[in-house]
């Protein structure tokens, strides 16, 4: 679990109890703010990071005695050489292996590793060393890179990350896995895959989206006594469903469904009703009042396989409060037809699937919709290929909130929420989202909590949190085979939470 620090977004933006996450330059920024104010020294923190991290390898793996500290050439590989000075002051097993040797280290890296001469250590080097000669490890530690990875690693760094993952045995990574970019939360080539690592002050924005997900495995920080100054903003929030549990209060008892919003749904073209029934499903279950679709007019009724779902018979212009605009739409004339006509009607609109893609070929900037694209959608909004929007995510966030205006969700593991003045990270979710008609749930949902009188950045940052925390509890039968409509019964019970 990661520590939760008060934050200072205020109580009525629901994210007073929100995870600051940070860019890596600013971390570097606390550590040297905290040496000027405190009048310490920075090796200081390298011990205590040391400390920390020999304190919870132990706590976690209490049967290991032969661990394997992997050291690089810079501060991780310090914090790595006052690991293993510790470690073996209480009676282990360390075996320091290095990417450098430490005559060429050069700062507080260099005066950790002299400490642990010092002590009577030794250090292999990474290129002469054969693990087949070397003692079984039953804790591998990662200490090789930290913060400062952000080009391709180097062929050598290569071959001692592949080692890395190669051995059988737990590893813990410190500070960050080796070869993750901390501020993108993409891997530079090849990249450490950690059982549990320990950050140190705050934790890396990059570190929970991307291929963060999948390198830093469980994680837990530790501030080492630096507490950020006011003025000094995180670069992100992270936020989940316990985080924002107490926004959802109860209803007051004289409610009625007029209380509740209305909302229209646009979309579901020849062979794919579904879409925008599992929107329309999503949105009754989230609490809108009044749900109505409009789909191609060859379909059968809506209502055959949800009785609560109108239709769109007649005059409904003007008829909702909100819209969705996307799901199942289609490329024809008739979807051409549809999204034509709800750009110009009144009201807030989330916009999703066929929606964006109309939307990129036409782009405009509005301040009253919520934009949901997954990366290729969120590609095509840009003019870019998938991969520049996946090589950093926030960046891609960003620019597309600055271009299209509104609230902007890029989906994925790890997803952001872009409002034009804070960057929200939401962690809940898991693989078994990967599956046709998640993301109708999701615009379900956002437009109920819209309809129901949320703003649009409290709406997003629930719904996404909602849709999360749906899929985490349908996933308890397992991840694979996991069905959009599996989320529905979740999705109620999280919205009632008091209930």
């Amino acid at each position: 679990m990661v520590q939760v620090i008060e934050g200072v977004i205020s109580k009525d933006e629901g994210l007073s109890l929100a995870q600051p996450l940070w860019r890596t330059e600013q971390i570097r920024l606390l550590e040297r703010r905290w040496a000027e104010t405190e009048g310490g020294d920075t090796y200081e923190l390298m011990e205590r990071a040391g400390g920390a991290l020999c304190n919870y390898a132990r706590h976690h793996w209490p049967q290991s005695r032969h661990w394997w500290i992997f050291v690089g050439p810079g501060n991780n590989g310090g914090d790595g050489y006052v690991l293993a000075r510790l470690a073996r002051r209480v009676g282990l097993d360390p075996i320091v292996i290095a990417a450098r040797a430490p005559e060429w280290l050069k700062g507080d890296a260099r005066r950790a590793a002299e400490a642990w001469l010092g002590a009577g250590g030794a250090v292999v080097l990474a290129d002469e060393v054969d693990p087949g000669l070397l003692p079984a490890p039953d804790l591998v530690v990662d200490a090789l890179l930290g913060t400062g990875v952000h080009i391709p690693l180097t062929p050598s760094m290569t071959k001692i990350v592949a080692t890395i993952n190669g051995l059988l045995a737990p590893v813990l990574a410190v500070d960050l896995p080796s070869g993750l970019n901390g501020d993108t939360g993409r891997a530079m080539g090849a990249m450490v895959r950690a059982t549990r690592t320990l950050t140190f002050i705050g934790i890396k924005q990059g570190m929970l989206t991307g291929d963060g997900v999948d390198g830093v495995g469980r994680l837990d920080c530790d501030p080492l006594g630096v507490t950020p100054p006011d003025e000094i903003s995180p670069a992100a929030w992270r936020v989940d469903y316990p985080v924002l549990l107490s926004c959802l209060s109860p209803r007051p008892r004289s409610a009625h469904k007029g209380d509740n919003g209305r909302v229209l749904l646009v979309g579901g073209n020849l062979g794919m009703q579904g879409a925008i029934l599992l929107a329309g499903q999503a949105c009754l279950r989230a609490g809108a009042g009044l749900v109505r679709l409009c789909q191609h007019p060859s379909l059968p009724p809506a209502s055959l396989v949800q009785p609560e779902l109108m239709g769109s018979g007649g005059d409904y212009a003007g008829w909702a409060g909100v819209r969705v605009l996307g799901p199942g739409l289609g490329r024809d004339e008739w979807a051409r037809a549809q999204f034509e006509r709800e750009m110009k009607a009144p009201g807030t609109l989330v916009l999703d699937a066929d929606g964006l893609n109309w939307l990129a070929q036409g782009p405009r900037h509005q301040d009253n919709w919520v934009l949901t694209p997954h990366p290729g959608e969120a590609a095509r909004l840009l003019g870019c290929a998938v991969a520049e929007v996946e090589a950093d995510r926030f960046a891609a966030v960003t620019l597309l909130q600055q271009r299209y205006g509104g609230v902007v969700v890029l989906k994925g593991a790890g997803s952001l929420i872009s409002d034009g003045r804070h960057i929200v990270l939401c962690s809940e979710g898991n693989p078994g989202m990967a599956s046709g008609g998640m993301g109708d749930l999701l615009s379900g949902i956002i437009a109920a909590l819209l309809a129901q009188g949320w703003s649009a950045s409290m709406a997003t940052w629930l719904g996404v949190a909602i849709h999360g925390e749906a899929a985490d509890l349908a996933a308890a039968d397992g991840e694979r085979g996991m069905l959009a409509s599996d989320l529905l019964p979740w999705i109620r019970r999280l919205v009632n939470p008091t209930q």
